[in-house]
């Protein structure tokens, strides 16, 4: 049945028969632009739990509604955000609509009545971000290199708000020269998840100012290069900024759509729906208001941008059938960062059928899931389809192992929050995840180095120092979606300041306790260091299992006087 459309504060109308809100006046588009888009951004919405029962209602629901990143397969429902109509539309189409009381009431405390991120000091704008990263390449030019991927849509579409260009960062040691495997990182694609682009700078910068005091991070930023787009979404992030549950991108010519945006109308289409892998497919929404618009097809100048530049630093290695996998030997991988809903997701999204890699997707995604906490699964198996997806296009297209980090518990985190839980969860998962950049579908199969440790971190030339170190193959967790196995540790071994794979010459360390025959062991070792020439050294550790798959390295510095 057609639901009454209700009035908006500036003149527009949200009905359920599809786009027919009328379109902001010119004088609206300026106060927008100028950041103070009036009424009060929430107003009446509501975080629900829809209850469904078949997979038909479920990607319905997907495609007709604000469906969030969160569901409970179990249980038969998923959250949403709703306006009064779209409640009203649920209850007339049979769905059983419980509302989250408290929820509901902290989106209405956090959000009402601020217009600008500054009531969110962790958070930085658009323009703070890419000020911080001229900063970064100014004060650590031999490490941080400037990227403009593409324009946004403002930017490239005349007669409106100027845009901004799509900003990033390459993060390597630049004088020593590549090829170096590749570690592709970007945020806010979905402009209010406010945790995600303050995420992706922070972990740049983490290792950017740990380079040369902390050995992992020396050794990764001297081998592998890390690129890193906190806002892949800028201009959808402007009107995010103002308190707004903005999700697209800025596109205002598909639809009058509502204005300001709600959780039920508003201009743009779903970058994240709008890849050329297997477009317009299951989970995806043809009318153009709704948060899932595809369009009709792949032709956001944000995900060509992010495409195009994807395929100049990954070669493609992957075949062109869907069963085609890539090979053992494949190097490059990709991270998305959404929220809300703690979860990490692996390829495919466009289909519950497993990708050809699903092995070494999982595995790569469990030991994530071991440091972050967060359900390790696919995402039509734990959550619901989502065709276009930049992690489908990644893997789909380069067959570099690619994924979603869904991190947090709200679009607009509180800073106690993101500082105490999201950034120390997910610092680890990342550095992970850049070890393994090289080798995504082998190294993560190996056991973990931990516990590095030398038994003086300065010794005088001629002094004999112990290293040791923990070899541990049971790091892994799934955190409820399947168990991965494990193997006895078969060996350990070091290298001195640079990786094995580079023709490093390795040395055997011994079992702490006399064998190799447990998924955990202590490994150690006595170096000599006569005829060392005085200077910082970096010695870096590997184990390898029973299956004679070595893991990534982790590293110590000994200082030679």
């Amino acid at each position: 049945m057609a639901i009454p459309c209700l009035a908006l504060s500036l003149g527009g109308c949200v009905g359920s028969e599809g786009p027919s809100e009328a379109e902001p006046s010119g004088a609206a588009e300026q106060d927008a632009d100028a950041g103070q888009l009036g009424a009060d951004p929430v107003g009446a919405t509501m975080l629900v739990h829809v209850e469904y029962q078949t997979e038909e209602k479920l990607n319905w629901l997907v495609s007709e509604f604000d469906v969030l990143e969160h569901a409970d397969r179990a249980k038969g429902y998923v959250a949403m955000l709703v306006e009064p109509e779209s409640y009203e539309r649920l209850l007339d189409e049979g769905f059983a609509v419980e509302i989250q009381h408290e929820p509901t009431e902290e989106l209405a405390s956090m959000v009402s009545g601020f217009r600008s991120i500054s009531g969110y000091a962790c958070y930085r704008t658009v323009e703070e971000t890419a000020t911080d990263m001229s900063t970064l390449a100014s004060d650590y030019s031999d490490l941080v290199e400037l990227i403009d991927i593409g324009d946004s849509w403002d930017k490239v579409t005349p007669g409106g708000s100027s845009g901004y260009d799509i900003a990033g960062m390459i993060v390597t040691n630049e004088n020593i020269a590549g090829p170096k495997p590749r570690f592709f990182l970007m945020g806010s694609i979905h402009a209010r998840e406010y945790a995600t682009a303050e995420l992706a700078i922070r972990f740049a910068e983490e290792m950017i100012t740990n380079y040369g005091t902390d050995p992992d991070a020396t050794w990764l930023l001297d081998n592998f290069e890390l690129h890193v787009v906190p806002h892949a979404n800028p201009d959808g992030r402007k009107i995010a900024e103002q308190g707004y549950t903005q999700r697209k991108n800025r596109n205002t010519s598909s639809g009058y759509c509502s204005y300001p945006p709600t959780s039920y109308s508003q201009h743009g289409v779903d970058l994240n729906r709008n890849h050329s892998f297997k477009f317009g497919g299951a989970g995806t929404s043809t009318r153009a208001c709704n948060l899932t618009y595809r369009r009709t097809s792949a032709s956001e100048p944000e995900t060509q941008a992010l495409e195009t530049y994807m395929s100049s630093i990954f070669a493609d290695q992957r075949g062109p059938n869907d069963n085609d996998a890539a090979p053992a030997d494949t190097t490059g991988l990709m991270i998305t960062l959404h929220s809300y809903s703690p979860l990490v997701l692996f390829p495919w999204s466009w289909s519950a059928a497993g990708a050809p890699n699903l092995t070494e997707l999982r595995t790569l995604g469990r030991k994530f899931g071991y440091h972050n906490g967060y359900p390790v699964c696919q995402a039509p198996v734990c959550l619901y389809a989502a065709s276009g997806s930049t992690d489908d296009w990644a893997y789909g297209t380069l067959g570099i192992a690619a994924f979603t980090f869904e991190v947090g518990t709200s679009f607009f985190q509180s800073c106690a929050s993101f500082e105490s839980t999201i950034v120390p969860d997910n610092f680890a998962a990342l550095r992970e995840a850049f070890k393994a950049a090289r080798r995504p579908y082998q190294t993560p199969a190996g056991p973990d180095a931990t516990s590095v440790a030398v038994s003086a971190s300065s010794v005088v030339a001629g002094t004999s120092v112990t290293l040791t170190a923990d070899i541990d193959d049971t790091r892994y967790n799934s955190n409820g979606w399947g168990s991965e196995a494990t193997q006895n540790i078969a060996a350990a071994r070091y290298t001195i300041d640079q990786p094995s794979w580079s023709g490093a010459t390795t040395h055997a360390m011994a079992a702490t306790d006399g064998t190799f025959n447990a998924t955990t062991e202590g490994a150690t070792t006595t170096i000599d260091t006569t005829g060392w020439t005085a200077g910082r050294y970096l010695l870096m550790v590997e184990g390898q299992d029973a299956n004679g798959n070595w893991g990534a390295p982790s590293a110590v510095f000994l200082d030679v006087l």
